[in-house]
């Protein structure tokens, strides 16, 4: 389709070349070449392998030449006879246009010459005249003329006449307007019936050719006894305008010719004269009582411009001789053929959109059959569109491009091409074709927003919908057909294609792993869509993807430091309202409300004797005398979180009063050391336990590696909790299965240092447990458990064994963690705790 669109292309971008050739050859030439065409107008040969081809566009005189389509060979198919095709036109020419091997347009004109091959010959071999005796010398009668078919110089030139012994008769040539000669017999003498009553003209017709031919016509004059006067018109001769197209029944003269003569000798007839053509006698009548002329058929100019008409009035008497006078009609040219529009070639099938200004739709030629004004033509195209007329030779137009083409504005146009002349009124013409535009690939897709906001709260489901991207494009078929696709970028030095996958077919965007607020707020990426096409078009939109936090992290107390989530506090005695007794800090990871966190006592304070600071978690005395009270009181400390569900953690407070030193490794707790930093301790504490627990990892690894060396994975699930009891109980040895690891996440809150607690079957309290659905590899370098779904916390946990359901199927990246911060908390037994550092983790995979 499109090497055919080019073709035509490159074929009509030539075809505004017009070639003007002329020829002459004499009539009566039987069939015989005239000339060559591809020759005498210089054509450019076609392409090495591709035969000429000359096509005829229109024939004026198809029966009688032809081109042969091949060779180009201008020929004549029969004799022609100038006189049969052209009657007496002073010019005879028949007209070609050939289309020259789909380049160039051959307008081709052929002159018939004439040739002296007629003689004249009158319309008779004699004529019987009646001329009175009275007849006047100079009176003339007219007689007919002799046709020859001939024209200019083989015309009839001269007529001559044989006298008679008593020379009476002269004969004059005369001419009409349209330059026919013809003779009149004049009276030289006066005539005597008596002496002799006929007389035998024989008058000859000669043209003016080489060798002149001629033809005779012989006259019989009859003189007979008549009146005395003829009839006389006013003038010899009128000339009267009519304009063409006047209805039948207009009078176009009334002419009046008088005759002294009384009696039926005066008595005068109008009549045409005898040698008027019938053509003219079915134009024009005449009222043979009044002389008044009519119009009687269609007059038009463009096949009669003038009508010359020899009127005779004739008495009612005895020999009557007839007057003679002379009608010349002039029809004036009225603006009544309408402009005709004919369409030479026009385009065949759609117009590539990205075609060039100037590119040739079809040829086109304008035509009217009217004269001066009224023939003179003005054309344009009808209404807005990309398209415009080019005059070029001829009445010949082009219709062109005008400007760039968008199918998506428009794919069809209708042309209307409106020919208009300059008559008055003015008549026009119109006539259409269509045009189809054919599509490329011109517009890239365009994205509906520039950058694209999705939100997902934190833990959703791996594959989970998050939104979706829409690119249009306005082309057709695969030129709009749009595809998606994720352009490379990172996350946190991960390819985004770990992060989010994207729907090829509708800019569907889904996640590929469950996201961490506390991890990854945000993220961005690039989408690009690109269509089908040849070259194809791309564009480029963001999409941001906001994680939303939830509230998944329960409140973890870290101070004061906590065993079985209890912790002792010794108060001095006597200490007065208001001493702060401890301080507990807890952590929550989560941000905004999920974060902010609530200090209260929700059990152990019936008599009021201690306050504890919502906010800042300080544990001050109420009563001057509490211990007067009691002397141990244990106070249940809850945290709360403020996300929607709270969440929250609990610990025991037992408050001891004492009197004397503090027991030893018990830290003083009094106004001046309020503000003491309690970090340094914790570290060195932390750091021995930490070493500690790393030797019974290590033992702990060798053995289960003993065990199992071909499994990598182990399933993890959640230990029974019972609620404690008071008082020693048997330690538990730590074996594989008793160890529970939680992804750490560090975040620095109030200077203090995020813990995850790390529970255990024997574990007997616990601020909180979780449900694991997932497996950790034991191969992992880092601990990468990720849990789904906290459960509020109580002092009494609900028993229960929960299994995994699922297999975590890629790594959990925590973009925030220092091995300095992380750290967890291991229960052994009941009343023994370890901390361990994050960094340790590892070893207990195995």
């Amino acid at each position: 389709m499109h090497l055919s669109v080019f073709l035509f292309l490159l074929l009509w971008a030539q075809a505004l070349t017009l070639k003007n050739l002329n020829y002459s050859i004499p009539e009566e030439k039987v069939q015989g070449v005239i000339g060559n065409i591809a020759k005498d107008a210089e054509l450019e040969l076609g392409e090495q392998g591709k035969k000429s081809n000359f096509r005829v566009l229109e024939n004026s005189a198809p029966h009688l030449i032809d081109v042969d389509p091949e060779s180009g060979l201008l020929y004549t198919k029969q004799r022609i006879d100038r006189e049969t095709l052209c009657r007496q036109n002073s010019k005879c020419q028949l007209s070609m246009e050939v289309f020259a091997n789909d380049k160039e347009i051959c307008m081709i004109k052929v002159e018939i010459q004439d040739i002296n091959d007629n003689a004249p010959s009158f319309p008779s071999d004699q004529i019987d005249i009646d001329i009175s005796e009275n007849a006047a010398p100079g009176t003339r009668f007219p007689l007919a003329a002799a046709y020859d078919p001939d024209t200019k110089e083989n015309g009839l030139k001269t007529y001559q006449i044989t006298r008679d012994d008593y020379s009476i008769f002269s004969l004059d040539v005369k001419s009409r307007g349209d330059g026919t000669k013809f003779p009149e017999l004049v009276v030289q003498r006066s005539l005597d019936r008596e002496e002799r009553s006929h007389h035998t003209l024989v008058i000859t017709a000669t043209d003016g050719g080489e060798y002149p031919k001629s033809g005779t016509m012989q006259i019989n004059v009859k003189v007979t006894d008549s009146n005395d006067n003829s009839p006389v018109f006013e003038q010899p001769s009128y000339v009267v305008e009519i304009p063409e197209n006047s209805p039948p029944g207009t009078v176009l003269i009334d002419l009046n010719a008088t005759d002294p003569d009384e009696g039926i000798n005066g008595q005068v007839t109008y009549s045409f004269s005898d040698y008027v053509a019938d053509r003219i006698k079915e134009l024009l009548s005449i009222d043979p009582r009044t002389g008044v002329i009519k119009i009687q058929g269609k007059i038009d100019f463009e096949e009669n411009p003038i009508i010359e008409i020899d009127v005779q009035a004739k008495d009612q008497g005895p020999n009557p001789i007839p007057g003679h006078c002379k009608v010349t009609v002039k029809v004036l040219d009225r603006n009544d053929n309408w402009p005709s529009i004919g369409f030479v070639a026009v385009r065949q099938g759609a117009v590539s959109e990205a075609a060039t200004p100037g590119t040739v739709i079809a040829l086109v030629r304008v035509t009217d059959k009217d004269s001066g004004r009224n023939g003179q033509l003005q054309c344009r195209i009808l209404g807005n569109v990309p398209f415009k007329l080019e005059e070029n030779y001829d009445n010949f137009y082009t219709v062109v491009t005008d400007r760039p083409l968008d199918r998506e504005v428009k794919d069809e146009y209708n042309i209307t091409i409106v020919a208009k002349d300059n008559g008055n009124p003015p008549l026009n013409s119109t006539k259409s074709f269509s045009v189809k535009i054919l599509d490329e690939n011109d517009n890239p897709p365009r994205f509906t927003k520039m950058v694209y906001l999705l939100q997902v709260p934190e833990n959703n489901i791996p594959g989970e919908y998050l939104g979706s991207v829409l690119a249009h494009d306005p082309d057709l078929g695969q030129n709009g057909t749009v595809s998606y696709s994720l352009l490379p970028s990172n996350v946190s030095e991960e390819s985004i294609t770990t992060y989010v996958n994207i729907k090829p077919t509708d800019g569907a965007i889904y996640a590929l792993r469950s996201f961490n607020y506390e991890q990854t707020k945000y993220f961005d990426f690039k989408v690009q869509a690109k269509d089908s096409g040849n070259p194809h078009l791309e564009s480029n939109t963001t999409v941001r993807v906001s994680v939303l936090d939830v509230n998944d992290n329960i409140p973890v107390i870290v101070l004061p430091l906590l065993q079985n989530d209890t912790a002792e506090i010794h108060v001095p005695r006597n200490v007065g309202v208001g001493h702060i007794i401890t301080t507990v800090r807890a952590v929550d990871n989560d941000f905004g409300e999920s974060g902010r966190l609530t200090y209260e006592i929700s059990d152990g304070n019936e008599e009021h004797l201690f306050e504890i600071d919502s906010v800042t978690g300080e544990v001050r005395t109420a009563q001057p005398m509490w211990e007067e009270v009691t002397p141990t009181v244990e106070l249940i400390i809850k945290v709360t979180d403020h996300g929607k569900p709270s969440l929250s953690a609990m610990a025991k407070l037992i408050v001891k009063a004492y009197s004397g030193p503090l027991p030893e490794g018990e830290p003083r707790i009094n106004a001046e050391h309020h503000n003491w930093d309690m970090s340094l301790p914790l570290i060195v504490t932390l750091s021995i336990i930490s070493i500690m627990l790393l030797a019974a990892m290590i033992t702990i690894a060798v053995k289960c590696k003993r065990e199992n060396k071909e499994i990598r994975t182990y399933n993890c699930r959640i230990a029974e909790y019972t609620h404690p009891q008071l008082g020693k109980s048997k330690k538990k040895k730590i074996n594989k299965n008793d160890i529970m690891l939680v992804q750490s996440e560090v975040e620095e809150r109030d200077t203090m240092n995020v813990m995850n607690v790390v529970s255990s079957p024997s574990l007997a309290t616990s601020p909180m447990y979780f449900d694991y659905q997932t497996r950790l590899p034991l191969s992992s370098p880092r601990s990468e458990v990720m849990y789904l779904k906290p459960t509020a916390n109580n002092l009494s946990v609900p028993q229960g064994h929960v299994g995994c359901h699922t297999s975590f199927t890629g790594p959990v990246t925590n973009t925030t963690d220092t091995p300095v911060n992380r750290m967890s908390i291991i229960q052994v037994g009941e009343t023994n705790s370890i901390l361990l550092p994050s960094f340790l983790h590892p070893a207990l995979s195995h």
